[in-house]
């Protein structure tokens, strides 16, 4: 099959040629013609499986043909969990839409939000957002929904997963109700169908994966290391192997500003995103690892989640992520499209707990592979595969503090909340406002002034 077969119109065809496709990946080919039917949607889909093509495609196709947006109207909404998704999913819109004359928009939060409002201004057929900006917007005036044609929920188990079922479905709420609804998603969980059920009605549902399934055409192994050698270890096999271009993953922020510093300590070229970066350092980092100016990218989970570079050969687990959902993810960087990829994973004895989630969550043991030099002082104990089915996690609630795709105001610029008590609970009766120390004071004189 070809793309002339799915029911693209010719600027479309012109602009996937342009981009050197010539078929359709699996997730293209089921969910192209089904969207362009006006059904709604249900896929899931890993990273790398062109599912971003996959809406984007036919969306521009139903959108052509309609009328433009009106001043500060939105005909189509995609939603995604992290900034850089967005930027990339808008990067996908105005590769495929080169030939088209439709307006599209980006907007997320960690940015001043002023120029975004100027966009918005003139209308736009496709608006890209994260759940908090978006919000953020809609309460400021600057969009309205009234011409809303379309809505794509783009890595839903990614947002349940950062806390954002309640800006969904505040947003919902915003939509018109006659509305056409593509939902995808790694997987199909308890908690994505509880949340389809309020959204997509009598749904196409899509699978081209097992659920949480690796790709084939990533190679898996790890390496047993102490903890206190693995800066060395990453080290020694990125010069010992000649990688050109390596995406490590750090499970925190100061874990991977460290490593950077480590590396380059060492006269590799690095660079660290992650959410204390702004979101110019971070688009900086990402431009220059893709055009090979740096050799090694460090990132933690979400600041990673969305990054789409082509080719990459290598992805390393510096440290094993607390969720095994999220080892997929991130080894999903690697063996796109068709490509092979290397998958290492340098794990302490420590970590052995994380790795026995993940290697049930993926139903087969990690290949082991020692470095003579780096040999374990505390040994990783031997894994043993556990076939038990694994009970669905409740999604997370939402909490105040800084996260990709939040909303504006003190917490999501990073300021924590205060934790001074409430005056009621400070001491003393709740009306009476007179200072703890200065009541103490007057305690002490009274008794003083009392006759024997």
């Amino acid at each position: 099959m070809n793309f002339n077969t799915l029911g693209l119109s010719e600027p479309i065809l012109k602009a996937i040629a342009k981009q050197g496709y010539d078929a359709p990946s699996p997730i293209q080919e089921k969910a192209v013609p089904a969207v362009l039917q006006g059904q709604d949607l249900m896929a899931a889909a890993q990273t790398g499986t062109g599912k971003t093509a996959a809406f984007t495609l036919p969306m521009l196709e139903i959108l052509a043909q309609g009328q433009r947006a009106k001043s500060n109207q939105v005909r189509a909404l995609v939603l995604t969990p992290t900034r850089e998704l967005a930027a990339q999913v808008q990067a996908s819109v105005a590769l495929y839409g080169e030939f088209l004359q439709l307006r599209s928009a980006v907007v997320f939060g960690g940015v001043k939000i002023n120029p975004q409002m100027m966009k918005l201004r003139g209308g736009v057929d496709i608006l890209v957002a994260t759940p908090g900006r978006l919000l953020d917007l809609y309460q400021q005036n600057a969009l309205h929904f009234k011409q809303l044609e379309l809505l794509v929920l783009d890595e839903a188990d990614r947002m349940l997963d950062m806390g954002f079922i309640h800006d969904i479905r505040k947003i919902l709420n915003l939509l018109p109700a006659k509305r056409q609804n593509l939902l995808f998603s790694a997987t199909f969980s308890n908690e994505i169908r509880t949340l389809a059920k309020g959204m997509v009605k009598n749904p196409v549902e899509i699978s081209v994966t097992p659920p949480n399934s690796t790709v084939k055409s990533v190679e898996q192994w790890l390496v047993p290391v102490d903890k206190s050698k693995k800066s060395a270890l990453l080290t020694h096999l990125i010069k010992e192997n000649n990688w050109s271009q390596v995406l490590v993953f750090s499970r925190t922020k100061h874990g991977a500003n460290r490593l950077c510093r480590h590396l380059e300590g060492h006269r590799l070229k690095a660079a660290a995103i992650h959410g204390n970066k702004s979101q110019a350092a971070r688009t900086k980092a990402l431009a220059d690892f893709k055009h090979n100016k740096i050799q090694i990218l460090v990132a933690t989970d979400i600041a990673a989640r969305g990054l789409d570079i082509d080719q990459l050969p290598h992805v390393v687990n510096f440290d094993l992520p607390n969720v095994p959902e999220d080892y997929v993810h991130r080894i999903g960087r690697t063996g796109r499209a068709g490509a092979t990829g290397e998958a290492i994973s340098l794990v302490s004895a420590d970590e052995f707990k994380q790795l026995a989630a993940i290697e049930r969550l993926i139903q087969q043991l990690i290949t082991r592979q020692y470095e003579d030099d780096f040999i374990p002082v505390h040994e990783l104990p031997e894994s043993k595969l556990d076939k038990r089915p694994i009970k669905p996690k409740r999604p997370k609630k939402q909490k105040a503090g800084h996260r990709d795709g939040q909303r504006s105001g003190e917490n999501a610029q990073g300021h924590k909340p205060s934790r001074q008590k409430p005056r009621s609970q400070r001491g003393g009766n709740a009306g009476d406002r007179t200072p703890a120390r200065k009541r103490q004071g007057q305690k002490q004189r009274t008794k003083q002034a009392r006759p024997r």
